[in-house]
């Protein structure tokens, strides 16, 4: 069978390219600009992948090789509801669906039992957790992972595996479309407002995905936000934040120790070994791409653009600063304008920790046109302490000052959601 994925350069829809790959199936695909996840696929042997989205590219793969399913990203009737490659499929009568109806059809045919990791926040870490902890037992296993990292491919398929381990995106409800055999619930709380359009409704979403799991963990406060009849669900697990074994686990920041135990405990309850064996072994997890990752000696990336996001990179921070005696100081490009309209009062004292913030103008993807651009010293002003912060521009003078702050030895952390053309992208440029 041979499956063309449109949008195949994103975190979503590469990794399951690259598992159908494994798993015997053609693959092919296109993204709208070139990235360097594009260039991890060519290196693991997707090499037929086309930059630009039009009806003429797809055509010819088409003759050249039948396609047979049309698998797209979620933004791209977002971004444009008519995409030339999609009615060019539905015209040829080619089989076209989002990603979930595929990963569906593969753990069918494969008698996969499905762990899902769906969260707000924290759920690309607490998959690559649950990765590692089974690549370091030994075990098969087959995964998608939305991040690159040093001990496993983004996405691998496993003939000898039990389980497939998921990254349970609530995006356009993605994650409402499996039944999990054990789901993991890493954070809950109010986002992608332009599918959910209020609280109660994300709130409900959750809960539907949980009742559709056979077991799951979520921890305590989360229970309580999406008000869950602990009565009646004997499948579900509640897990204390408070739990004496979270501060025994040896990783920076509070968040990544919550996410460790998370991933600890449901191992635990998967292959049965034993919660030390496993702690100890979490103690050495070296972390994935975007996540705190260094880009140059005291420069760092990371992926934070919510405000839960924010305080889980900064907790890491704030013990790595201290911990190397650095003054910490942040760059933070937001991840849309849309996002932003409603998030904007919920930042305060996300940043509080830091010595110095600089604010740059959102990173702009699938916005809302009739929305105003925020601009960085509006937003900025919504801090409880904005003394602390200056809006600045992506250019040489943000490169500048950066430098600066490297050469003072300082600790520079760089938050950004982006993809392609974002903050992290221009980071690699200048500095890696």
């Amino acid at each position: 069978m041979h499956i063309y994925f449109s949008g195949i350069g994103g975190a979503g829809i590469g990794p399951l390219a690259q598992v159908a790959s494994q798993a015997g199936y053609t693959v092919s695909g296109s993204d709208k600009q070139d990235s360097s996840y594009i260039d991890y696929l060519k290196k693991h042997g997707i090499s037929n992948i086309h930059i630009g989205q039009s009806e003429e590219a797809i055509a010819k793969v088409h003759d050249e090789s039948p396609i047979d399913w049309f698998v797209y990203t979620s933004a791209l009737t977002l971004e444009n509801p008519n995409p030339p490659e999609l009615i060019f499929c539905q015209n040829e009568a080619i089989k076209v669906s989002k990603r979930d109806e595929l990963l569906n059809q593969i753990l069918d045919d494969k008698k996969l039992k499905l762990v899902a990791i769906a969260g707000t926040h924290g759920k690309t870490t607490t998959t690559a957790m649950v990765t590692y902890l089974f690549k370091k037992l030994g075990l098969p296993i087959s995964y998608l992972l939305p991040a690159k990292t040093s001990f496993a491919d983004m996405g691998e398929f496993d003939d000898k595996s039990e389980y497939f381990i998921y990254e349970a995106d609530e995006f356009d409800r993605n994650f409402l479309a499996f039944s999990p055999s054990l789901s993991l619930i890493s954070g809950v709380s109010w986002d992608h407002h332009e599918i959910f359009t209020s609280r109660e409704d994300y709130q409900e979403a959750f809960k539907e995905f949980l009742s559709q799991s056979d077991k799951s963990y979520i921890w305590q406060e989360d229970a309580e936000y999406l008000d869950l009849d602990l009565q009646s669900d004997s499948g579900l697990n509640v897990l204390s934040s408070n739990d004496p074994h979270v501060e025994k686990i040896e990783l920076k920041g509070l968040y990544n120790r919550l996410d460790a135990w998370l991933a600890i405990t449901s191992v635990h309850n998967l292959t049965e070994e034993p919660l030390e064996s496993l702690r100890q072994t979490m103690n050495r997890f070296p972390g994935l791409s975007r996540r705190m990752e260094m880009i140059a000696p005291s420069l760092y990336s990371d992926y934070a653009h919510t405000p839960e996001k924010i305080r889980g990179a900064m907790s890491v921070a704030k013990e790595m600063a201290i911990e190397q005696n650095q003054k910490l100081v942040v760059v933070y490009e937001p991840l849309t304008n849309r996002r932003q309209h409603y998030i904007i009062d919920e930042y305060k004292d996300c940043f509080k920790d830091a010595d110095k913030l600089y604010w740059i103008p959102s990173y702009l993807a699938r916005e809302d046109k009739s929305q105003r651009i925020i601009p960085p010293s509006e937003l900025l002003d919504h801090l409880d302490d904005p003394s602390i912060a200056q809006a600045m521009e992506r250019d040489n003078d943000l490169k500048h000052v950066i430098e600066q702050h490297l050469s003072d030895g300082d600790m520079v952390v760089c938050m950004a959601g982006g993809g392609g053309g974002s903050l992290d992208d221009w980071l690699r440029q200048e500095f890696a």
